[in-house]
């Protein structure tokens, strides 16, 4: 997949507007970000009247409505409408957030709808998400050990050392965490974002795992997990309400204890 980046001198101005039909009592105006490389054109918003009679109670679902029935030319992602998978991560009223999650009611007035910032923009609410998944990658978000496993049975933990995993194996990878943090806008090249650090810290803090050290060694870097600055737009803009300022904090914590 190509990399498409907005020009430098791209202004979002009014694009389209499409009415509601005749007769329509309850409706909504959503203003939605519309944008093709392949035309060469600066990006635009259209926006458009939806009939809520019509429509389902979610922000994804008037999307749906919008593609199915009134604009085919619309691009997003959306998968498994449960909050589970993440698919259909955006900016919906100045915040990110998924879609299917996110109540139209829940909004007051026009619902602006734009893809996650900062990112490039494959098409319309469509963002280039290939730097954010091979940053998770890189953190290598599996089990590794050196002791062969139990024959017949799998690696046991006691409780106390599952439950150190809750509120870290819970990230559905939308990205919604990393594109609202600042530090991340300026250094997504080096910088690893949020998500992809509180991936790191579930395994950091496996009991099971036996590589400890090979990973805080591998973050031992000015820019790969010191660039946070605890700013906390991670944790708020997190649609499954995790924390990974707290995860990114624990690993600072770590790397000052294996000191001593």
């Amino acid at each position: 997949m190509a990399e498409f980046t907005l020009p430098a001198n791209s202004v979002v101005k009014g694009g389209k507007t499409f009415d509601a039909p005749e007769g329509a009592t309850r409706v909504r105006v959503f203003k939605v970000y519309r944008y093709d490389p392949a035309t060469g054109e600066n990006p635009s918003v259209d926006t458009y009247h939806v009939d809520l009679d019509t429509c389902g109670p979610m922000v994804l679902d008037a999307l749906i409505k919008i593609k199915n029935d009134i604009d085919p030319t619309l691009s997003f992602r959306r998968s498994c409408r449960e909050g589970i998978c993440g698919s259909c991560a955006m900016n919906i009223g100045g915040a990110n957030t998924l879609a299917c999650t996110a109540g139209i009611d829940e909004f007051e007035g026009d619902i602006a709808v734009f893809p996650l910032p900062h990112q490039p923009v494959v098409r319309d609410l469509v963002s280039d998400l290939t730097n954010f998944y091979a940053q998770y990658a890189s953190v290598e978000p599996w089990l590794k050990t050196d002791t062969p496993a139990p024959s017949g049975r799998e690696r046991l933990q006691s409780p106390e050392d599952r439950e150190k995993l809750d509120g870290l194996y819970e990230c559905i990878l939308c990205a919604c965490c990393s594109t609202s943090c600042p530090s991340y806008w300026w250094n997504s090249d080096r910088y690893l974002g949020p998500a992809a650090l509180l991936n790191a810290y579930r395994w950091i803090v496996d009991s099971r795992d036996e590589h400890t050290g090979e990973r805080l060694d591998a973050l031992e870097d000015p820019f790969k997990l010191y660039r946070c600055h605890t700013i906390m737009n991670c944790t708020s803009a997190c649609p499954k309400g995790l924390n990974p300022a707290q995860a990114i904090g624990e690993i600072k914590k770590t790397m000052v204890m294996r000191q001593f």
